[in-house]
């Protein structure tokens, strides 16, 4: 009996243990699942975050985008083209775009290039048809962009030539323009649709 009695004791005893024992290892438990859950939340906070920013400067990208609204005129000489003309409007949702080309920042580039020459920055004139007078072109403007081709150093536009204008906004898509002139350009004034 007196094992009995014994053994109950320190089964009582052992339970007393095992149930403080079970509570901190459910405690540590808990701790690292909630430490855990925060690392997982926080990364899918800041990757969240990062897709966002994505997001968003793919829209910035786009949104400065313009759009050819006529054909391109060539000027020609009888022998060569001597001037470019095309207008330009912004796309639906278009942000402005800076047509000024005296600006020395944030300006418009227009680049030409044909097999045999390129040409970085191309000197322009841009002067609007539709708008308020200055060289901004916003929703609802209507810009006339013209380009000496005589002033271009080592470049001659003849017949059968094919070339591609590059215009560049400081932000936004930029608008590529590719054209052949014809067999004969005995014309002055040449559309090149």
């Amino acid at each position: 009996m007196k094992r009995l009695i014994h053994f109950a004791r320190d089964l009582r005893e052992e339970r007393g243990v095992t149930g403080l024992e079970t509570a901190i290892i459910l405690i540590a438990f808990v701790v690292v699942a909630a430490v855990f859950a925060f690392v997982v939340l926080s990364t899918g906070l800041f990757s969240s975050e990062r897709g966002k920013e994505a997001v968003y400067a793919g829209l910035a990208k786009t949104r400065g985008t313009m759009e050819l609204s006529s054909g391109v005129i060539a000027t020609s000489s009888g022998t060569r083209i001597t001037a470019l003309k095309f207008d330009v409007a912004l796309a639906a949702g278009g942000d402005s775009v800076n047509l000024d080309p005296a600006a020395t920042t944030n300006r418009t580039v227009v680049s030409y290039i044909d097999a045999a020459t390129t040409v970085g920055d191309v000197t322009y004139t841009a002067s609007d048809l539709v708008g308020n007078g200055d060289t901004l072109l916003e929703p609802g403007e209507l810009f006339e962009v013209s380009i000496d081709t005589t002033a271009l150093a080592g470049v001659t536009i003849a017949e059968n030539d094919t070339f591609t204008l590059e215009v560049k906004p400081p932000s936004g898509s930029y608008m590529v323009i590719q054209r052949t002139i014809p067999a004969s350009i005995a014309n002055t004034t040449i559309d090149l649709n």
